[in-house]
């Protein structure tokens, strides 16, 4: 693998750290990121079954995972490139490397990627996230799952270069998705997970010296959450995690067909929306209701629709924004938590401010609570989600085959245009869509078994429809997808 440069430099950000932390070792030498010589993403799965879904949650190829790391790719006009970000692997197969690397439209190649090591875990919750400056510097957003391990930023040495990275902060947060708002700096939405999986911002005009955080919400056990920029908007959708205790605050959960003894993280369910359009400073509500944070009841008037009076669960997928501004919701709404048929039905849905009222509406059902696509606006007013909706091999485990839907009346009506993957060998997962995307790249996966290791590769797809597998094993410095 050859070596790419990568200085140390570290800034206090939410915290301090030692030379040594940052990953200087005593000699004096600096960790080195790497080129690796190929695309190959992250194998992961949460916790083994007894049953034949192998795993209760989700597994698979987990490249782009989770929903919750935003944005995971971003179209450089200046450049035309698109740069993005996953979770790759190492030559053994099994240890996390944070990549990042470039897509040329002009040339329609890519380089060798570029990798930062995680350290001994394969756990794909340290993903990056990736965000450009003004100047087009590259920024990488590493994340850890909780605290048991650092998480890390970097930048690139130049502008719209991978060659060198500066390490920039050893730190810690979860479910990473920085905004860089131009001419304005950082808004960077995170998780810490101090008293439950809690909501936090911070904010920075350059990047190395950076505000404390704040609470944006702290309800019961925590949250999780999906964002997306809109010029200098930034709009977040979250779910709720009821305390456990006392059957989990569920209304008649067993008539509503809830699990009361699962965690609250596991009975995640309601959906709320805040929005900031400066940097923070303030949070209001969709109708302009100027919101105190951090939020603590469940009953905020940011909520969005009440699922849990229902007994459904609530998974966070994708948000846009239509021409006026107005935040268009992508989620999955199910009856457990746990993979196999026992829990569908598992409604894709829609939730659209009208300018006066949320309508919302249903798409189709899918077979996983992990299956996670994207929602496009498209110059017409037409809306577009691509995501893994049709049933793949591996049958109600996450992901399955990529489908294209399209609705001309604001998510009343759906119809599939397209089907992207077909008798594929693995399930397809986690479409995640560019931030200012090119329509020579618009969807960005992984694949991978979902009921046992396996090799995972990464694609994406045009506008029109066609898939492209980046390189697995490359033997030139610059190689063109299949």
């Amino acid at each position: 693998m050859k070596p790419v440069s990568v200085l140390c430099l570290c800034v206090v950000l939410f915290g301090s750290c030692s030379a040594g932390e940052c990953g200087q070792e005593e000699n004096g030498s600096m960790t080195e990121a790497e080129r690796l010589d190929g695309y190959r993403g992250i194998w992961y799965a949460d916790l083994e079954s007894e049953d034949e879904y192998r795993y209760v949650y989700y597994s698979g190829g987990l490249g782009t995972y989770t929903a919750k790391h935003r944005p995971m790719a971003i179209h450089a006009e200046e450049v035309n490139r698109t740069y993005f970000t996953y979770g790759g692997v190492s030559g053994d197969g099994e240890h996390l490397y944070r990549m990042v690397s470039w897509y040329d439209h002009t040339t329609g190649m890519v380089p060798r990627p570029v990798g930062f090591p995680a350290g001994d875990t394969g756990d794909a919750h340290d993903n990056p996230a990736i965000s450009l400056d003004d100047d087009g510097h590259i920024w990488v957003f590493a994340s850890a799952h909780g605290e048991i391990r650092p998480a890390t930023i970097y930048r690139s040495n130049e502008p719209w270069s991978i060659d060198g990275f500066e390490l920039i902060s050893e730190t810690n947060f979860s479910y990473p998705q920085p905004w860089h708002l131009p001419g304005k700096g950082f808004l960077f939405l995170h998780t810490r997970y101090i008293g439950g999986r809690n909501l936090y911002w911070s904010t920075s005009p350059d990047g190395r010296e950076w505000s404390e955080p704040e609470q944006l919400a702290a309800m019961d056990e925590g949250h999780y959450q999906i964002s997306w920029a809109n010029g200098s908007k930034v709009g977040t959708a979250f779910n709720y995690h009821p305390s456990s205790e006392a059957g989990g605050n569920w209304e008649n959960p067993e008539e509503a067909g809830a699990d009361p003894s699962a965690s609250g993280t596991n009975n995640r369910t309601n959906l709320y929306y805040l929005e900031t359009d400066d940097v923070g400073e303030s949070w209001r509500t969709v109708d302009g209701m100027e919101a105190e944070t951090p939020l603590t009841g469940s009953d905020s008037p940011a909520l969005v629709h009440n699922y849990l009076r229902e007994g459904l669960l609530v998974y966070l997928k994708d948000m846009a924004f239509d021409h006026d501004g107005r935040p268009i919701l992508l989620y999955l709404t199910s009856r457990g938590s746990e993979s196999g048929p026992q829990n569908d039905p598992r409604t894709w849905q829609t939730a659209y401010w009208n300018g006066s009222s949320w309508e919302l509406n249903a798409l189709t059902t899918s077979d996983n609570n992990y299956d996670s696509g994207s929602i496009y606006v498209e110059e017409d007013g037409s809306w577009t989600v691509i995501a893994p909706t049709g049933q793949g091999p591996q049958a109600w485990n996450a992901g399955g085959e990529i489908q294209k839907w399209v609705s001309r009346d604001h998510g009343a009506s759906w119809e599939v245009t397209a089907d992207l993957t077909q008798n594929s060998e693995y399930n397809h997962s986690y479409v995640k869509k560019p931030l200012n995307h090119h329509p020579g790249f618009v969807g960005f996966w992984a694949d991978g078994h979902g009921r046992m290791p396996s090799a995972s590769r990464l694609y994406f797809t045009d506008w029109e429809g066609s898939v492209y597998q980046l390189p697995e094993t490359m033997t030139s410095e610059e190689e063109m997808p299949d």
